[in-house]
C-alpha cells in the first residue's frame, strides 16, 4: 500500500509541476522595459511646460501623441522586390509591422497606377512611442554624416513636426551587409500642441536636438 501512495503522490506532483508550478527558475517572465522618456516626462518635463505656459492644469500640457514612420518606395512600381526590403527594414526599425500603402491615384509620368503599392507605413503608440524616440535622439541621428542638428522650420502650424531621415542605416538594427538599396524615410512626431512653440519646447525637451538658434548682439 505504501508503494502505490508514494507513486500516486509522484503522479500527482509531475502533473502540477506541467500545469504551470514548476520552480522560479524555469518560468520565463515578461519583463517590462523601462521608458526612461515617458518617466523623464512626467517628472521634468510636465513642470517644466507649466511653467513655461502658465498652464493652470496638468491636462493642459501638450503630449507626444503617436510616430508616425512613413517609408516611400517608388522604384517599387517597376521592382516589387524593393518594397519587401522596405517593409522588412521598417519593420526592424520600430519592432512593429508595417501597413502598405496603395497609390491613391494613376500618373502617366511617373507609369503609376491606381492602388499600386509604394510605400509601407508604421504608426507608434504608447511605450513603443517613446522606446523608439529615445533610440532615434540617442543612437541613430548621432551616426547622420555630419549632423548639426534638425532644422526648427519643419513644423506644420498645428504642433507636428516632421524630418526626413537619408539613410535607414543610421539604425544600429539594420545590418548594412544584408541590404540591396539605401532607402530614406519620413518621421512625424504628432503632439497634442496648439502651437508650434508649444510642440518646439515639448520636443526640445525630450531631447530632439534641434539647431540652436543664434543670438544676435546688439
Amino acid at each position: 500500500m505504501a508503494e502505490k501512495k508514494t507513486k500516486k503522490d509522484t503522479s500527482v506532483k509531475a502533473a502540477k509541476t506541467k500545469k504551470g508550478t514548476a520552480p522560479k527558475s524555469s518560468v520565463k517572465k515578461d519583463v517590462r522595459i523601462p521608458i526612461r522618456l515617458f518617466d523623464y516626462y512626467k517628472s521634468d518635463i510636465i513642470p517644466y511646460m507649466i511653467k513655461t505656459f502658465n498652464f493652470k492644469t496638468v491636462m493642459q500640457v501638450p503630449k507626444l501623441e503617436k510616430i508616425v514612420v512613413n517609408m516611400g518606395v517608388g522604384a517599387a512600381v517597376a521592382e516589387p522586390k524593393i518594397l519587401e526590403e522596405a517593409i522588412r527594414d521598417l519593420e526592424a526599425i520600430t519592432g512593429q509591422k508595417p501597413s502598405i500603402r496603395k497609390a491613391k491615384k494613376s500618373i502617366s509620368n511617373f507609369k503609376l497606377r491606381e492602388g499600386v503599392s509604394i510605400g509601407a507605413k508604421v504608426t507608434l503608440r504608447r511605450d513603443r512611442m517613446f522606446e523608439f524616440l529615445d533610440r532615434l535622439i540617442n543612437v541613430a541621428l548621432p551616426r547622420v554624416r555630419d549632423f548639426r542638428g534638425l532644422s526648427d522650420k519643419s513644423f506644420d502650424g498645428r504642433g507636428n513636426y516632421t524630418l526626413g531621415i537619408k539613410e535607414q542605416i543610421i539604425f544600429p538594427e539594420i545590418n548594412v551587409d544584408k541590404i540591396n538599396r539605401v532607402m530614406g524615410m519620413d518621421i512625424t512626431l504628432v503632439t497634442t500642441a496648439k502651437t508650434d512653440n508649444e510642440a518646439y519646447e515639448l520636443l526640445k525637451s525630450f531631447g530632439v536636438p534641434f539647431v540652436k538658434k543664434e543670438v544676435k548682439s546688439a
